[in-house]
């Protein structure tokens, strides 16, 4: 049994996608990931991460046999090439910061091996950093969420609390005024350190323990 990633293009038209997930339950495959995107020319294409293949040829065939394929390719999965996600939300200036002690530190593990990837979003406003939080939970790969601000609270400490009780994302937070901090695994007041320590928390060639300072500030 093997995992795999596939992208499959296809005529644009209802009903395709579950033409394909019925293949995949024929043979038995389980999906773990799936992403459709519409093209410009009719086309769409369907991106699935699989596992319990047994035989990735004989499915490829399979899938190219069927009457709205127009093309198979297989690649590696995202989690082998992207990794580990690392997602930064808050206020331009101290998301940039906080993008640059992690975007280096990143680096020095990603040349050992790993596979980190940093991914940030300024904004402003209770409401708009609540939803922002809020679909965290709903990104793949996300191991770590770093919330740099001036001042969160409210509706955005809830969204976080929901995230820790559902999922098993470390949340570090800059240090700042509002409720976030008390909610926060950790409280960092420099932005780059907060950014070095998100990756580090999160590669597994770092010796980091989040487990043994949670809840501590630095």
């Amino acid at each position: 049994m093997g995992k795999f990633a596939i992208s499959i293009k296809t005529i644009e038209r209802p009903g395709v996608l579950s033409e394909i997930a019925a293949m995949m339950t024929l043979y038995n495959i389980n999906i773990t990931y799936t992403h459709l995107f519409l093209e410009k020319d009719n086309s769409a294409t369907i991106y699935l991460e699989l596992e319990d293949v047994e035989n990735i040829s004989e499915l490829i065939d399979a899938i190219e046999n069927s009457e709205p394929v127009l093309r198979v390719e297989l690649h590696r999965s995202l989690e082998e090439i992207y990794g580990k996600r690392i997602i930064i939300i808050g206020g331009g200036a101290q998301v940039a910061n906080v993008a640059m002690g992690a975007i280096n530190e990143a680096d020095r593990h990603n040349i050992r091996g790993e596979r980190i990837s940093i991914d940030t979003i300024p904004l402003v406003g209770e409401k708009e950093l609540a939803e922002a939080v809020s679909a965290v939970g709903r990104i793949p790969r996300v191991c770590a969420l770093v919330l740099a601000g001036s001042l969160m609270g409210g509706k955005i400490s809830e969204e976080v609390e929901k995230l820790q009780n559902e999922l098993s994302i470390i949340i570090i937070s800059l240090s700042m005024p509002g409720s976030v901090t008390e909610k926060a695994d950790l409280v960092v007041t420099d932005p780059v350190q907060a950014g070095v320590m998100a990756v580090m928390a999160v590669a597994d060639t770092a010796i980091l323990d989040i487990k043994k300072i949670r809840r501590k500030k630095f």
